[in-house]
């Protein structure tokens, strides 16, 4: 740092040098760095929103054959909080999987296929559960769908599976319909009810609870707390900030910020159990009121394994599901995934 200083401290007004710098750990720059003359000028780079992943995609596209089909603006919605480089990823995974099919070019599924990877890891197929592995994944997940198809401030329900990817034995996928940059209450408490979904499906159907909802308590106690001790969203609590923790790699600024006494720190706790609970509640209500419609999304997630909205929806209105077509990835059913991973990560020339 020191030396860095030096050299910036020994060009004149007038030799018309510019530093440019990049970093992405802002809050640890010492503030040497910050004062006019040095780095005084700051541009934010965040990911990109909604248009700029498209235009980011029309990129990684342009050298692949695409089906007429493929509406990049529909994979960009469906993308969230991706970067450039997952972006990239997810073109040049979408291409091998169309390679994989033989296919002339790239359809929309292989993006919707090459989407699931990115995000959650390649679908391990060698992992064989048992059918009352199966139930048990295939009831948590339809509790957390049920409950966010009947709360109107949660996300819509994009795609629920039972398929083992990554770390997880299954998923229910939200989508926005837009790029969110502020949350209301009522959304934050939606979110936690359709998280404790879970558990609560596991309580009703199968009358006992699994370690299947080990994250989602994570998550939901992490908002609850945010809720309370960061956004004001607590009326006993009022609008104050009693964040306690400290800046990273910051130790000589004293001790931790926001401190308070044990009796608040005592009510943060009550009132985070309070909003988590709450939600526990929401979703028993809405998951017993709706039992008959979980039983049939259970029995479909069970013979399917992979359910998207349109047979979400179709399933809690009461309506039956057509046949299940005939699966268009035979060779990728019957190989391990390990085998997948073996295959060369370029992109063919056919499809260029």
């Amino acid at each position: 740092l020191n030396q860095l200083l030096v050299e910036m401290d020994g060009f004149e007004a007038n030799e018309g040098v510019i530093i440019i710098a990049a970093t992405n750990r802002p809050d640890v720059l010492d503030n040497a760095l910050l004062r006019p003359g040095r780095f005084d000028r700051r541009i934010v780079v965040p990911r990109p929103d909604l248009r700029g992943r498209e235009e980011i995609l029309r990129v990684h596209v342009r050298t692949l054959k695409l089906d007429p089909d493929v509406d990049l603006s529909v994979v960009a919605r469906g993308t969230p909080g991706f970067s450039g480089a997952d972006l990239a990823n997810l073109a040049n995974e979408a291409a091998l999987r169309a390679a994989r099919l033989g296919q002339k070019g790239v359809r929309l599924e292989d993006f919707e296929y090459a989407k699931d990877k990115v995000m959650m890891g390649s679908e391990r197929r060698s992992l064989i559960l048992s059918e009352q592995d199966k139930k048990v994944v295939a009831t948590h997940e339809a509790g957390h769908a049920v409950v966010a198809f009947y709360l109107p401030h949660a996300d819509p329900i994009h795609k629920v599976s039972i398929v083992p990817r990554g770390m997880a034995l299954g998923v229910t996928q939200q989508l926005p319909m837009d790029d969110r940059y502020n949350y209301s209450r009522e959304y934050l408490e939606a979110e936690i009810a359709v998280m404790l979904g879970g558990r609560v499906a596991e309580e009703l159907i199968l009358g006992t609870v699994t370690t299947g909802a080990g994250n989602d308590f994570e998550k939901a106690t992490e908002m609850a707390r945010n809720m309370v001790a960061s956004w004001g969203m607590s009326e006993k609590l009022g609008p104050l900030s009693y964040r306690t923790d400290r800046e990273p790699f910051s130790f000589w600024e004293g001790g931790p910020r926001g401190s308070h006494s044990e009796q608040t720190a005592r009510e943060i706790d009550e009132e985070v159990k309070r909003i988590v609970l709450a939600g526990q509640e929401k979703a028993r209500q809405i998951l017993t009121e709706h039992r008959g419609q979980m039983d049939a999304l259970i029995a479909a997630l069970h013979e399917r394994e992979v359910l998207d909205k349109e047979d979400v929806e179709a399933l809690l209105k009461g309506e039956e599901l057509p046949p299940k077509p005939p699966t268009s990835l035979p060779e990728e059913a019957a190989a391990p995934a390990e085998k997948a991973e073996e295959k060369p990560k370029t992109i063919p020339a056919k499809l260029r």
